[in-house]
């Protein structure tokens, strides 16, 4: 998948479960700094990020990274 689709994707899921940046760093234990570089699309986010990202938000990795999609 694109880069940027990724980091676009983890942004709205994010925005639509209602949580900020900070909150959701905070959750999975990263900064906000990696969170928004992830969010951007300037640094690709390794399967462990993504798994915390997906469980933080409730949603399976395959949908946050639509793997399944085009």
């Amino acid at each position: 998948m694109d880069l940027m689709k990724e980091a676009l994707r983890i942004r709205a899921f994010r925005k639509l479960k209602g949580f900020t940046q900070t909150e959701l760093a905070e959750r999975i234990g990263v900064s906000v700094s990696v969170l928004g570089a992830v969010e951007r699309g300037a640094r690709k986010a390794d399967p462990k990020l993504v798994e915390l990202i997906s469980k933080a938000l409730d949603i399976p990795p395959e949908e946050l990274l639509s793997r399944n999609h085009n």
